[in-house]
């Protein structure tokens, strides 16, 4: 199966725009893009409907013809671990549940993109973590860090996390979510203590699309 697994050092690192940014490229490319968010907690809530929108950005970013509900089967309203939401709505979901769910009407011909929920460890579902659902899928791994003061530690420990459970982060995506001024290199320090592929975006976007086509 062709696909990535999308995950980050923590929540709102901006795994959902390098997501949807990766959705757009790999269509523009001919790939028929199946992204998947399995669970999505901090849903918005529209009558009786809950509106995972990071699961929406990504169908429309791949503009995808199936449904919101296949994206994102498992949608909660707390803005809290999907783990923990799960558990406050009555709801038992396991990562063999999140795995199906991912699978689903994906065909040999397909691109499966997964995006986690928070970050590497953080609680998914009733049995597992982020790392675990990784697993169970198989697909090569992005990690996401925002570029800011403190990522190369956040980075290290999550690559030491998934060494630790047999998993390989294939690239490196340290996304600048805000201006700054101080004189850092992250990329460059990052990159002494790893030969995991890294990429600082937007500087090196192409080469980062380059990249991920040959996964």
């Amino acid at each position: 199966m062709k696909g990535l697994f999308i995950t980050g050092t923590d929540t709102g690192v901006g795994k959902t725009f390098i997501a949807t940014q990766l959705a757009r490229a790999l269509t523009q490319h001919g790939l028929r893009v199946v992204p998947r968010k399995p669970v999505e907690s901090g849903c918005t809530r529209q009558g009786d409907t809950l509106i995972p929108a990071d699961a929406l950005a990504l169908k429309n970013a791949a503009s995808y013809h199936g449904t919101l509900q296949q994206v994102c089967p498992y949608p909660f309203e707390p803005a809290i671990s999907p783990a923990r939401a799960a558990q406050l709505a009555g709801r038992t979901i396991h990562i063999s549940d999140l795995k199906a769910a991912c699978i689903k009407d994906v065909n040999e011909n397909d691109f499966l993109l997964v995006e986690g929920a928070g970050g590497f460890y953080s609680p998914l579902c009733a049995d597992g973590l982020n790392a675990d659902l990784a697993h169970s899928l198989g697909l090569p791994i992005i990690l996401v860090a925002e570029d800011r003061v403190g990522c190369i530690n956040h980075c290290l420990l999550a690559l030491a996390a998934a060494e630790q459970r047999g998993l390989a982060i294939n690239a490196i995506v340290l996304n600048r979510q805000s201006p700054t001024t101080e004189p850092m290199d992250n990329a460059a320090e990052l990159a002494l203590y790893t030969n995991c592929p890294i990429f600082p975006l937007p500087e090196k976007r192409d080469a980062f699309h380059t990249c991920i086509r040959n996964f």
